[in-house]
C-alpha cells in the first residue's frame, strides 16, 4: 500500500526536523527521549503514513523496548506535541511539517499551540496528502472544548485520475 506524504522538506535533513521537535518538547518541559526521537525519526525518515506495528518491526532494541505498549506510548507523545498526525482512516501516522507548528499554530486560550492538518486521501492508491487545516474554533458549539481535530477528504489523486 502506497501512502506516500508530499511534504517534502529540501531545505530541512532529517536531523535538524529532531533538532526541531527536541526544541518543541524542551520548551514544553518534558523529556524527548532517545526512544521518541528514534520513532520520530522513522515516520520523518518513512516519508509517508506509517503503522505502528511498521515502525515497530524498524526500532533499535538499543534505543528502547520493542514492545507495542512502547511505541504507542511515543506516537501519543509526538501526537500531543505536534509533531506526528494521525490519519484515521489508514490507522497510521505521518510527520507534520514543523514549519507548519510556528507558521499555522494556533492559541487555544488554554496556553496550548496546535496545528490542525486536514488530510486528502486518495482511495485507490492510499496517497496521501497534507495541507494547514483552517481553525474552526469560532463556530463551535458553546462551551466545547476541543481537544483534537482530524480533518479527512476521501476521492482519487491526479495520478489515479490521469
Amino acid at each position: 500500500m502506497n501512502t506516500a506524504h508530499h511534504h517534502d522538506h529540501p531545505h530541512l535533513s532529517t536531523a535538524q526536523r529532531i533538532d526541531q521537535a527536541r526544541a518543541i518538547v524542551e520548551g514544553a518541559n518534558e523529556r524527548f527521549t532517545p526512544l521518541r526521537a528514534h520513532v520520530l525519526e522513522l515516520i520523518i525518515e518513512d516519508g509517508k503514513a506509517v503503522k505502528a506495528y511498521d515502525l515497530l518491526a524498524r526500532l533499535r532494541p538499543d534505543v528502547g523496548s520493542p514492545k507495542p505498549p512502547t511505541v504507542y506510548r511515543a506516537l501519543d507523545f509526538l501526537s500531543r506535541h505536534g509533531l506526528i498526525h494521525r490519519v484515521e482512516a489508514l490507522n497510521a501516522f505521518i510527520a507534520c511539517d514543523h514549519n507548519h507548528i510556528h507558521d499555522h499554530a494556533h492559541d487555544h486560550g488554554d496556553g496550548s499551540h496546535r496545528h490542525l492538518a486536514e488530510f486528502f486521501i486518495c482511495e485507490k492508491c492510499h496517497d496521501v496528502e497534507e495541507r494547514h487545516a483552517h481553525d474552526h474554533a469560532q463556530c463551535r458549539p458553546e462551551g466545547f472544548t476541543i481537544t483534537r481535530s482530524v480533518v479527512e477528504h476521501y476521492g482519487h489523486c491526479a495520478s489515479c485520475l490521469g
